[in-house]
């Protein structure tokens, strides 16, 4: 075999490699594309006051979330993505549950990202929140969901929503101190991290635990 032929052989080889091994590369990274995107639509529908605007985004979401996956069933933040989409898509709709086939389905995105990545905080957080939040007919223990919030409170120091769920759990018992403190956190940290998805929801709640506290 001459030189030019060994060349040529190597050249070959590598295209053919590249062939097998690009195409999978390229879908990895189209895929953590699509997913930022689907996010960032989640994050702009969360902040948008008109209704009509905030379900356009969330649609747009879904649509990006479900090409995500598609593209990469083992992307925990995919199908995270897809979670969210849906999550707050129904929001949208007044927390209506009109569809047991998408409620189905959002938890399987969201119990889906858990066992792809069991350290997922935002997902822990959204878990614990539903598990909370959710009557029981529908899978809700608020006992293990209040466990699972304070977990991502301990290992994530800047959550926000896991720390005003535990807020209104503790201000439901009776624990307002403790409320106070956790309603408190979440609007400092609201604030520091400009979050104006959450902002709102982080003034409301400590303000009705500060109104409680004050009229005792």
């Amino acid at each position: 075999m001459t030189v030019t032929h060994r060349i040529f052989y190597i050249l070959f080889a590598t295209l053919l490699l590249s062939w097998l091994v690009i195409p999978g590369v390229w879908a990895e990274e189209s895929s953590q594309v699509l997913t930022k995107q689907a996010m960032d639509e989640c994050q702009k529908g969360r902040r948008a006051k008109d209704e009509a605007v905030r379900v356009a985004h969330f649609e747009r979401g879904r649509e990006l979330a479900e090409k995500a996956v598609e593209l990469n069933e083992d992307s925990a933040d995919a199908h995270f993505a897809l979670f969210c989409s849906i999550g707050e898509r129904m929001r949208a709709n007044g927390e209506v549950l009109f569809s047991v086939f998408e409620y189905g389905r959002m938890m399987e995105a969201l119990d889906k990202t858990l066992s792809l990545n069991p350290h997922h905080m935002d997902a822990l957080s959204s878990k614990g929140t539903i598990l909370i939040e959710v009557p029981g007919l529908f899978g809700g223990d608020p006992e293990k969901g209040e466990a699972m919030l304070r977990k991502v409170i301990q290992a994530d120091p800047e959550s926000i929503n896991a720390r005003m769920v535990v807020a209104r759990s503790c201000a439901e018992r009776g624990e307002d101190q403790e409320a106070f403190d956790l309603a408190k956190k979440a609007l400092e940290l609201a604030r520091a991290g400009n979050r104006d998805d959450l902002l709102p929801e982080a003034e409301k709640t400590f303000s009705e635990i500060q109104t409680k506290l004050a009229s005792k």
